[in-house]
């Protein structure tokens, strides 16, 4: 039996694929490789993942359910031969969001759709969903509990990935998919995406420009080890397995918030350089504060997050840095 992971060449899809290897699972990696960003980055990761005679690759786009099953056909993982998809695909990003509004809604809405009806063509009984904090919005008290209503959210990312749990609460009740969807806060580590912030403060440390910093520096981030949201992955897909019929969601943080001046603090320090700030007004879409009460995950998946902030920054800037062939 496979388990299938789209999104699977992408950063937290990339690291979900090792793990799974890692524990002697057949992993198929679906990903359309799209312009996002670099798609050479995603290859690169691929290419560490195909080192294994257990990992293929189906390059598809998840709006094409035919070119999925077809492509996991191929890769020996048709009807019946699928234990569960880990579905990480998106358009990812609150800000571009506001940009593209109808590309979110194609592919994170129509995209997650396609997956879980091919989840129930494949007859594939476990369905694990990433979904993200943004769903909260401003309005939910803080630590943010999975029982909040998540009614008010604030940008176009935000709306798809609510409207994908609702899609997959539908799928449970029609179909009885086992169904776990995980609400990611802030990931970073090894292999983020360029675009995202503390890669991106980095890239301008080290050539000594200036960080754009939206709004006063108070926003506050639940920044979450991407070894731990993976750890979360891992339980959530055993979870589903052992509880046929369920429907749960579940926040994935580590529980601690961080005021965005204090990031760039952390990672001038690991850096070794006096961050140049460039003040701008704060950003439509982008909430105030993230903080996850992770004690249902903690109680029901097992998760136990590790990795402060101050221990994780200095880890990937050790990453940054050697993926740019520079010697610490």
């Amino acid at each position: 039996m496979t388990i299938v992971v789209t999104g699977g060449a992408g950063f937290i899809g990339g690291h979900v694929c090792r793990r799974l290897l890692d524990r002697g699972e057949r992993v198929a990696a679906v990903d359309s490789f799209d312009s996002f960003y670099d798609p050479a980055i995603k290859r690169a990761a691929v290419a560490e993942l195909a080192a294994s005679d257990r990992f293929r690759l189906v390059e598809a786009d998840i709006r094409d359910p035919d070119a999925v099953a077809a492509g996991l056909a191929a890769a020996g993982a048709g009807p019946g031969e699928v234990a569960a998809i880990v579905h990480l695909a998106a358009r990812a990003g609150v800000r571009p969001s506001l940009e593209q509004p109808e590309v979110y809604a194609d592919v994170n809405l129509t995209g997650t759709a396609a997956m879980l009806e091919l989840a129930r063509r494949l007859g594939v009984r476990d369905f694990v969903f990433g979904s993200s904090s943004s769903v909260y919005g401003n309005s939910a008290p803080v630590p943010f509990r999975e029982d909040d209503a998540a009614a008010d959210p604030i940008s176009p990312y935000a709306a798809t990935k609510r409207g994908g749990e609702l899609l997959c609460r539908t799928w449970n009740h029609l179909y009885g998919l086992s169904i776990v969807c995980l609400r990611f806060f802030t990931v970073y580590g090894p292999r983020q995406r360029p675009d995202l912030a503390i890669h991106k403060f980095a890239r301008l440390m080290a050539e000594g420009r200036p960080i754009p910093l939206f709004g006063d520096g108070s926003t506050r981030r639940d920044y979450t080890y991407v070894d731990d949201i993976v750890q979360g992955v891992e339980a959530a897909v055993d979870f589903a397995a052992a509880h046929p019929g369920c429907f749960e969601v579940f926040n994935l943080g580590e529980s601690d918030t961080v005021t965005l001046s204090r990031l760039v603090e952390l990672l001038g320090e690991a850096m070794g350089v006096e961050p140049k700030i460039d003040r701008q007004p704060p950003q439509p879409g982008d909430v105030e504060r993230t903080c996850a009460d992770i004690s249902r995950a903690r109680e029901m998946l097992g998760y136990d997050p590790r990795t402060r902030i101050e221990d994780g920054i200095p880890r990937f800037v050790e990453w940054f840095r050697g993926s740019r062939g520079e010697t610490p």
